[in-house]
């Protein structure tokens, strides 16, 4: 009996911290190259495995490198060489990995993303533009390699995100259930699943999760707010909180999706009196009240039986206690609904979903759902790439 297929995720989020690697196990799924429909989803969530995952740190250097050019501060050479430096380091966090894998499906690190023409930021047309050069990762690791997802949607019309959804409704759907799937990653975004039927999925970005609250512990020094302690050592600051609720994109009704273009510190307003902790606890403030505005208005109104968090924000406690504060129903964890025992965690999950959807790009399955992007059609995202002959490591 042949052995179930196993692709190897590869994703760097709006966090820029570093790379997640899975590898991915799909039993009693088609293996690769066999043809045919996509299948329909039988037995219980999760439908599928982790079977190992890895995390990689961003040198300083090139973290430094990777949020300037979020900022848009570097220039075409600087760009050019970052594209290459992420390919390297790519294929370095796929290296371990790699030899059980038959695919590699790498996201790569989102610098910017455009999804709508904004002529007062100088965004012309819609654009995005992920960094890390697929040729690098499959020179490399002797693989076959997916990468650079989110253009085919937005040439057909879509804002290139949310692309988790399809790997959410494939993996986590379950019938008669209505299930949402939480990321609360550096952007906040949910998928919500009303059973086993794909027409029914809803899924969108709510706005700002750790992008905003790593700012605010990048003035201490830190890396992040390491459990909530600096929001739980202050207070919301009510006018501010108030202010940045009435951004506009906050009422935007979905498909949406959004990014660091939009959520930094230096494009909300900031009392310059107030205190460090007194900004984090307003900052987690603010983004709990983004998603249960974000649930009130779009989900709840749909039915919800459970909520499932994932993300660096789920291992946040003063962020979680925020959000069942808010929310009509307590939001649960990987591990509180089982699937850790199938690895299934907040650091494996977005990584695994990449996996995914490089799985269905190789099958040749559209792997988009257009009412959760705005395409005018699903399409088959992904760009596949042959390893050829396998280079050897340089030292």
């Amino acid at each position: 009996m042949s052995r179930s297929p196993r692709v190897l995720g590869l994703m760097s989020g709006t966090s820029a911290d570093g790379i997640d690697a899975a590898l991915l196990e799909l039993p009693g799924w088609p293996a690769l190259g066999e043809a045919g429909a996509f299948p329909l989803l039988s037995g219980p969530a999760p439908r599928g495995r982790v079977v190992a995952h890895t995390f990689t740190p961003y040198a300083p250097e090139l973290r430094a490198a990777v949020l300037a050019a979020m900022r848009a501060e570097a220039g075409t050479a600087e760009l050019t060489t970052l594209h290459w430096w992420l390919g390297e380091a790519l294929a370095q966090a796929a290296a371990t990995l790699a030899p059980d894998a038959d695919l590699i499906a790498s996201h790569g690190q989102t610098v910017q993303h455009h999804p709508r023409p904004d002529a007062k930021r100088g965004w012309a047309r819609p654009a995005t533009l992920q960094l890390g050069e697929a040729a690098v990762i499959a020179a490399h690791c002797g693989t076959t390699v997916v990468a650079d997802f989110r253009p085919a949607d937005l040439a057909a019309g879509g804002v290139g995100a949310p692309l988790v959804p399809f790997a959410d409704w494939a993996l986590f759907a379950e019938p008669g259930v209505r299930r949402a799937v939480h990321n609360l990653g550096g952007i906040s975004n949910l998928t919500y699943l009303p059973g086993a039927d794909a027409a029914g999925v809803l899924a969108f970005d709510t706005g700002p999760a750790n992008c905003l609250l790593d700012e605010v512990a990048a003035l201490r020094g830190l890396a992040c707010d390491r459990d909530g302690a600096l929001a739980a050592a202050g207070e919301v600051h009510g006018p501010t909180l108030q202010g940045w609720l009435a951004h506009p994109e906050l009422q935007q009704a979905p498909p949406k999706a959004t990014g660091r273009e939009v959520w930094s510190l230096s494009r909300l307003t900031v009392p310059p009196t107030l205190s460090v902790p007194d900004l984090a606890a307003t900052a987690t403030a603010f983004t709990a009240q983004t998603v249960a505005d974000a649930y009130r208005r779009w989900v709840l109104p749909l039915g919800l039986d459970d909520l499932v968090v994932a993300g660096g924000g789920a291992r946040n406690p003063v962020l979680m206690r925020a959000l069942a504060a808010r929310l009509p129903l307590p939001p649960r964890t990987f591990a509180d609904v089982g699937w850790t025992a199938q690895g299934w965690t907040d650091a494996t999950r977005e990584a695994a979903a990449f996996a995914f959807l490089g799985y269905a790009r190789a099958q040749g399955w559209a792997n988009t759902l257009p009412q959760t992007t705005g395409a005018r059609a699903a399409v088959c995202a992904g760009k596949l790439l042959d390893p050829g002959p396998r280079l050897e490591r340089r030292p």
